[in-house]
């Protein structure tokens, strides 16, 4: 197992190195640059940049250099002094943009996830057990609603019922006074308060789709040889459905924690534009629309590291929870 691993953690680094090339290229693909974009906003509402202020800003950022050189400055600033470069935009380094949402998408992508699987697995395993009973049914058909309602449009159900009826204000996950203030217990508190909303959307969709997951690999094992010898031998049946054909039954869960890492950062983008949720998110998807190199470079590449890492995890889990799978040669 070390040396697998130790094989692998090898392989990672031309593999990011690879992903790094792909994505700060991908970025300079659109035409036109950051200030490109700027100078155009800025003429839709009436205001003009001389040619000769427009050089000196390309020259500053390092626009007018070839796109090699600003990749080769961007990677070594990264490898040598853990400078992600700055953010045309906001005016600020990338690390620090990103670091004052990273904790809050962190948090809200992980308490969904939690949620979605402690609800999925247990309706999924009773689904199963439970086959063509009416609560089975019911559950089937809650759950194919799940899949098919998109997220983005369930928040805008859940805000409408919200702000409409209950005269709530569902918007972001902190109130007005908090969501620049420091840190304090007050803020905290502001923030489970909102969080709860955003939770059950982003749940409701991972959810549905685990239970449906979870029913159809359990079909499948319940009727596998090694549980009928089980049953043959006398053996307790809420035991042996949760030690082990529910063990193979969970194994796509464990299989996707790449995926459930970068979601990790990434957040849902759409709900959080929606929700207007203080995540990384929508910042990636307005460093993507303004060509902001060095903060959109940053989060595909922040992403694409997390999904490799999360690949090697589901590997090792893999092997962990079904012992039929070996790492071996």
């Amino acid at each position: 197992m070390f040396a697998y691993i130790v094989r692998r953690v090898l392989i990672m680094i031309p593999t990011l190195f690879l992903i790094s090339i792909i994505s700060f290229v991908a970025i300079q693909l659109p035409p036109g640059d950051y200030l490109t974009s700027y100078v155009a906003q800025l003429r839709t509402m009436g205001e003009n940049i001389d040619q000769e202020q427009l050089d000196s800003m390309r020259e500053r950022y390092g626009l007018g250099q070839p796109v090699y050189v600003q990749y080769a400055k961007w990677m070594s600033g990264i490898i040598l002094r853990g400078d992600w470069g700055q953010s045309f935009e906001w005016q600020k380094p990338v690390k620090d943009l990103i670091g004052e949402r990273l904790l809050l998408t962190v948090i809200l992508s992980f308490v969904s996830l939690l949620v979605g699987w402690f609800i999925a697995i247990p309706v999924g395993v009773y689904s199963a057990t439970h086959q063509y009973s009416i609560l089975d049914y019911i559950l089937s058909v809650i759950s194919f609603i799940g899949v098919g309602v998109p997220g983005f449009l369930l928040a805008l159900i859940v805000m409408y019922f919200a702000q409409t009826q209950l005269q709530m204000n569902v918007g972001g996950l902190f109130s007005q006074e908090y969501i620049n203030a420091p840190w304090s217990l007050g803020r905290v508190l502001d923030m489970l308060k909102h969080l709860w909303i955003p939770v059950i959307i982003l749940a409701v969709e991972g959810t549905a789709a685990g239970i449906r997951t979870t029913r159809a690999n359990l079909l499948d094992e319940l009727n596998k040889p090694y549980v009928e010898l089980a049953r043959a031998k006398g053996m307790n049946e809420l035991k042996l459905i949760w030690k082990y054909p529910v063990r193979v039954a969970l194994n796509p869960f464990f299989s996707t924690v790449g995926w459930s890492l970068a979601n990790l950062i990434s957040g849902a983008t759409l709900i959080s534009v929606v929700l207007s949720l203080q995540t990384t998110g929508p910042m990636q998807l307005r460093a993507l629309t303004s060509q902001d190199m060095y903060l959109a470079g940053s989060f595909l590449l922040l992403l694409s590291a997390l999904t490799v890492v999360g690949t090697l995890i589901s590997d090792i889990l893999l092997a962990w929870v079904d012992p039929r799978i070996r790492l071996e040669r």
